[in-house]
C-alpha cells in the first residue's frame, strides 16, 4: 500500500491521462481511481489514528511540564526562604562566613540601583521601549466591513480537524 504522497502523485498522472484521452473515462482508468480512492480513504484514516495518538501525548507532555514547572516554583521558594533564614541567622549573630570541608557560606557585597519613583527621574535616565503589532482582530472586522487596510488580506485557509 503506498503512502498519501505517492497516491496524491498517482491520482495526478491518472488525471493527466484522462486529459490526454480527451475526457474519455476508460474501464483502466475508472478501476484505477476507485482502488486509488480507497487507498486514499484508508491511508488518510491511518493518518488521522496518528495525528490523534501524538497530539495525546503532546497533551500529556504539557501536563507533566506543567506539574514539573510548580515543582520547580516550590522549590525555588523554599530556596529563597532558607536563604533569607539563613542570612537574617548570621548577621544577628555577626557571623560572616561558615566553612567546612565541602561547604561554604559567605556574604558577597554588590551594589544595586533602587529607583523609587521613575517619573521623578530625567529623561536622560531613562529608556523607552516601544513595540508596534498589527491589530488583527481590529483588521480582519475592518476588512469585513468592507474596508481596504493597505497590507492586508483577508484570506480562507483550510485547517485540518482531526477528533
Amino acid at each position: 500500500m503506498s503512502n498519501i504522497y505517492n497516491i496524491t502523485t498517482e491520482f495526478l498522472q491518472l488525471e493527466a491521462q484522462l486529459i490526454e484521452n480527451g475526457g474519455e473515462l476508460t474501464p483502466e482508468l475508472e478501476q484505477s481511481l476507485i482502488i486509488n480512492k480507497d487507498e486514499l480513504q484508508h491511508k488518510s484514516i491511518q493518518y488521522g489514528y496518528v495525528i490523534k495518538s501524538l497530539s495525546d501525548n503532546v497533551d500529556a507532555i504539557d501536563a507533566e511540564i506543567k506539574r514539573l514547572q510548580g515543582i520547580k516554583k516550590v522549590n525555588e521558594n523554599a530556596i529563597d526562604r532558607l536563604k533569607d533564614t539563613l542570612s537574617s541567622a548570621m548577621q544577628l549573630f555577626g557571623i560572616p562566613e561558615l566553612k567546612t570541608p565541602t561547604l561554604k557560606i559567605n556574604f558577597r557585597k554588590s551594589e544595586q540601583v533602587v529607583v523609587n519613583d521613575v517619573n521623578a527621574l530625567p529623561s536622560d535616565y531613562k529608556t523607552i521601549k516601544v513595540t508596534e503589532q498589527p491589530d488583527k482582530i481590529k483588521i480582519k472586522q475592518a476588512i469585513k466591513d468592507g474596508e481596504d487596510v493597505i497590507g492586508c488580506e483577508l484570506v480562507t485557509v483550510q485547517n485540518i480537524q482531526i477528533k
